[in-house]
């Protein structure tokens, strides 16, 4: 069985998806704690882009460690390859995050979880006007709407919730979402031509290394160290590494929209491994209806039944 074989089978596909979710939403509480073990003030945004620059730094290392150990080609590259996988590394690392960050330090974490899944619909949308068998249908749809209301269900606490929106906080979230799901489609592109983990180390490597340059040039520091930040922080690496790679590569062999709805769980995990390792309460019925409206979502989205697609 090849790979193309291996991760178009839906069961792989949504159990390496849902692990990717699983992986970013653990990222969400050692974010938290990451910033206490550096002693990065919460207003402090240039050292926060050296500690994400160094994360995805170390992850797209070890990606490429990874790939000389299974002995695949890291020279296989053109010129027109380089700037592919540059123009990717800016796109989907350095500026997507940057502008990630400054969004997120102008709004609530609520707001921001929020924010940044409207990355699913984005994605939907690019796929349907660029590739023919990925055009919107009532299913997708559908699942695309389900997931979205079970995020704000689980993010919402009933009665004591106002919305509010900025443009500098949540406006910039959007931005950074709609440049993750174009990234992430030009990611699909190039990988039809190059190894998908080589390329994500790459791109790791260089777009992870670029945002820490720039939040040293701007003025950022990590001037705390220790062994448990440094523990932390190769944690944080390991499991970009490993969900950067497959989820390249389930994106690489698989419709768009059948991944990114998966999106839909990362916020979820996120919540509730906040609660479970911040001793945070969990207990609230709204995670379990956010839960199953998302699951709704993602079974919509992935029923292999043909549909008329919506024009």
């Amino acid at each position: 069985m090849d790979n193309q074989q291996f991760f178009t089978q839906r069961k792989v596909r949504i159990l390496l998806a849902s692990f990717c979710a699983l992986l970013w939403g653990s990222a969400y509480p050692a974010i938290k704690s990451g910033y206490e073990l550096f002693a990065i003030a919460t207003e402090d945004l240039t050292s926060k882009f050296i500690f994400a620059g160094l994360r995805f730094f170390l992850a797209g290392l070890m990606v490429l460690a990874v790939s000389i150990a299974m002995k695949k080609d890291l020279r296989a590259f053109n010129k027109r390859n380089i700037g592919e996988v540059i123009i990717y590394a800016l796109s989907y690392t350095t500026i997507q995050y940057a502008i990630f960050y400054i969004g997120l330090s102008y709004t609530t974490g609520t707001n921001g979880s929020i924010m940044n899944s409207t990355l699913t619909f984005f994605s939907f949308l690019i796929a349907h006007f660029l590739y023919h068998n990925e055009r919107l249908t009532r299913n997708r749809i559908a699942g695309v709407v389900a997931g979205f209301a079970g995020v704000i269900t689980a993010l919402v606490h009933f009665g004591t919730y106002t919305f509010t929106f900025s443009l500098k906080g949540d406006g910039a979230l959007i931005l950074s979402a709609f440049m993750l799901a174009a990234a992430s489609i030009y990611g699909k592109h190039i990988t039809a031509r190059l190894d998908a983990m080589v390329t994500t180390g790459y791109q790791l490597a260089l777009g992870g290394g670029l945002l820490a340059l720039a939040g040293y040039i701007a003025g950022g520091r990590l001037t705390t160290i220790s062994w448990q930040g440094i523990v932390l922080l190769t944690y944080m690496a390991a499991l970009s590494a490993v969900a950067f790679t497959l989820w390249t590569t389930l994106l690489k062999y698989n419709p768009v929209g059948k991944v990114t709805v998966f999106n839909f769980l990362v916020p979820i995990f996120g919540t509730l491994l906040s609660g479970i390792i911040l001793d945070e309460s969990i207990w609230r019925p709204n995670y379990l209806i956010a839960l199953a409206l998302v699951s709704l979502g993602i079974w919509l989205v992935n029923r292999e039944e043909k549909e008329k697609f919506l024009h």
